[in-house]
């Protein structure tokens, strides 16, 4: 098959073309999906509240996997991955590196988002040998500004959602100017190019669970960032809604090997509107 098709030889070159796999490990069957070259040191990519396989932006998943292998998966509870959904971020952290530990690795790279990136802390923190680099992108600390108010934010752009018959995620992630309402329209189609083994959808009360988890994130007392010595970059757009942009500048200044990236008249989904630059930038931080 050729690589129009999402294949080069053996190697799944597109996330749409990527079957779903399972893998048991600790009691759970986790659902993952697993493209790119077999070699180097993988990208594990952990999603944000009440995202399955099927959220991640294709053009992000398939930029970076250009030239790394990626591994995107659900955790314990969400999407077709069994259990129940855990209802704190560490608990979430240690399904993760059970996951990974699963597939019999011993390093990898993170992309966190969102809910993803307070894990990804977590993981670097108890387990710092298994983490090479970290990219933080939509995230924020424990205790972070604002982050306790993530639940309200959802319900209210959810009923905004059905009002309007658009997508939460349309106020959720992005502005609402010219610019951020025509991003998150090209964004949502994207999320619809996979038209076969798609994933399911997140039950409610594991969406709940997930809430109940960052809710308790915001309201922790703020962690010793200093002890995570890996090369981080974080990354945000200027006008994030559900996790305060200055949530990113707080990370990168409290993190000792930090780069930051801020996106113009973007909000929490502001790599997948810079998806190009993005995945321009972190190729480069992947590979220094």
């Amino acid at each position: 098959m050729n690589d129009a098709q999402g294949v080069r030889g053996d190697v799944v070159t597109s996330y749409r073309k990527a079957p779903t796999r399972t893998l048991t490990a600790g009691g759970v069957t986790f659902a993952y999906r697993d493209l790119g070259p077999n070699t180097g040191v993988p990208v594990v990519f952990l999603t944000h509240l009440a995202a399955v396989l099927d959220n991640w932006d294709p053009r992000v998943v398939d930029g970076i996997a250009a030239r790394h292998r990626v591994i995107t998966f659900d955790n314990r509870g969400v999407g077709a991955s069994s259990g129940a959904t855990p209802k704190t971020i560490e608990e979430m952290a240690r399904d993760a590196v059970t996951f990974i530990r699963g597939l019999g690795l011993e390093q990898v790279d993170i992309h966190g988002f969102s809910m993803g990136g307070m894990i990804a802390q977590v993981i670097a923190q108890e387990e710092p040998r298994l983490v090479r680099r970290l990219i933080l992108t939509g995230t924020g600390p424990a205790g972070g500004e604002g982050i306790k108010n993530v639940t309200w934010l959802s319900h209210l752009d959810t009923v905004r959602g059905l009002f309007t018959l658009q997508d939460p995620k349309q106020f959720l992630f992005f502005t609402r100017t010219a610019g951020g309402r025509r991003a998150g329209k090209q964004f949502l189609a994207r999320l619809k190019e996979r038209t076969h083994d798609r994933d399911k959808v997140i039950s409610l009360p594991s969406y709940f669970a997930q809430l109940r988890a960052i809710h308790r994130w915001g309201l922790a007392q703020p962690q010793d960032l200093s002890v995570i010595h890996q090369p981080v970059f974080v990354a945000n757009g200027q006008s994030d809604r559900m996790v305060p942009t200055k949530n990113s500048f707080d990370l990168a200044r409290r993190l000792p090997n930090a780069d930051l990236v801020v996106y113009p008249d973007a909000g929490h989904g502001g790599i997948f509107q810079f998806h190009e630059q993005f995945v321009s930038e972190a190729l480069d931080f992947l590979e220094r």
